[in-house]
């Protein structure tokens, strides 16, 4: 239990003490409930602040504090439905998008994924709240009413956008996020993966395949030793997480970090290029990126990645900017250094048998 944590877990706290003091009958209960309802919603960012500054972010902390925040604002919309201060269909829309949204992180922790708030998520809860705060108080100050009525409407249009938001950023949850998770009709033959194509360019070809993981994190050489035979082709690897290891154990030059910084074209290739002369191989492959939630302390954006492929004959290298949390980037990066291994695997592969 940490401070940001607290501050999550006093919200919930604070439900019972809200309810009651909307349903109790005495001079001033309603602006002492406006009072502590904005207390404690500034807890929501306070305690997001509190986690990034301090290095206390957590799995813990980023699936209870979107739970606190709807039951902290529906338990409250519920008393206000109650007391006929607002309609009954806001709280069933308001329900229905976080229901969905519960549903779609249960689904990514059966995945072993975290869903984080996204940054509209953290509007939508703002407009919410702001929204609370006037319908609690148009009843000692009836002129507030139309104004309410706003801030309601405009929240229910940031509740549907945010969770459409959520639905589009985790679609790979719900769908088939590449070949390798598709489901084959029964009689159909069975499509490649990526990795699968990779094992079979390099087994005809003879060649063999060692990788350089920042980003990944090993992630690569795990799809790639998860096809059989993959020991005649895969030599092995090294997970240069650190700038340290990327610069001792594969001889990336101190230089470029000062200078292009960690994620760059430059690093991805003298990584590629460091685990190829260590290790051997015939083709090397390289990735570095950020992969979020936060950045590297500089203004590259979170999703940035680059990978690079070098082979005996070839050094070549793309950027991407990949969309979505933590796991979806690290995924998508080794896919796409699977796919890069495939054409940099074949072109190698013509040139040692085309005639000199």
């Amino acid at each position: 239990m940490n401070l940001p944590n607290a501050l999550t877990i006093s919200r919930l706290v604070a439900i019972p003490v809200l309810m009651a003091l909307l349903l109790l009958r005495f001079p001033g209960h309603d602006q002492v409930a406006a009072a502590l309802f904005i207390v404690f919603s500034l807890t929501d960012t306070l305690d997001g602040q509190l986690a990034r500054r301090s290095g206390q972010v957590s799995d813990f902390g980023k699936f209870l504090d979107p739970l606190a925040d709807k039951l902290f604002v529906l338990s409250v919309l519920i008393v206000l439905v109650q007391e006929g201060l607002v309609a009954a269909w806001v709280v069933v829309v308001i329900f229905s998008r976080e229901l969905i949204i519960t549903i779609l992180r249960s689904v990514g922790a059966g995945q072993g994924r975290v869903i984080a708030a996204a940054p509209l998520g953290k509007t939508k809860t703002v407009m919410q709240m702001g929204a609370v705060t006037l319908l609690i108080l148009q009843r000692p100050y009836p002129v507030l009413a139309p104004l309410a009525g706003i801030a309601v409407a405009v929240a229910v249009v940031f509740t549907l956008w945010s969770g459409l938001d959520y639905l589009w950023r985790f679609r790979y949850l719900i769908s088939p996020f590449d070949t390798s998770r598709v489901r084959v009709p029964s009689g159909a033959a069975p499509e490649h993966s990526p990795a699968q194509e990779v094992g079979e360019v390099l087994r005809a070809s003879g060649l063999t395949l060692s990788v350089a993981e920042s980003i990944t994190g090993g992630m690569i050489g795990s799809m790639i030793t998860d096809q059989p035979g993959s020991s005649a082709y895969f030599v092995g690897g090294v997970i240069a997480y650190s700038n340290d290891v990327k610069r001792d154990q594969l001889g990336v030059p101190a230089e470029l970090f000062e200078t292009v910084g960690a994620v760059s074209a430059e690093v991805a290739v003298a990584m590629a290029k460091g685990v190829q002369a260590r290790l051997g191989t015939s083709l090397a492959v390289a990735a570095t990126g950020i992969a979020g939630p936060g950045g590297d302390a500089t203004d590259k954006a979170v999703g940035l990645t680059y990978i690079a492929v070098v082979s005996g004959v070839h050094v070549f290298w793309r950027q991407f900017t990949f969309k979505g949390d933590r796991a979806s980037v690290r995924r998508q990066t080794a896919i796409e250094a699977m796919r890069m291994l495939v054409l940099e695997a074949r072109n190698y592969g013509q040139a040692k048998v085309r005639p000199a």
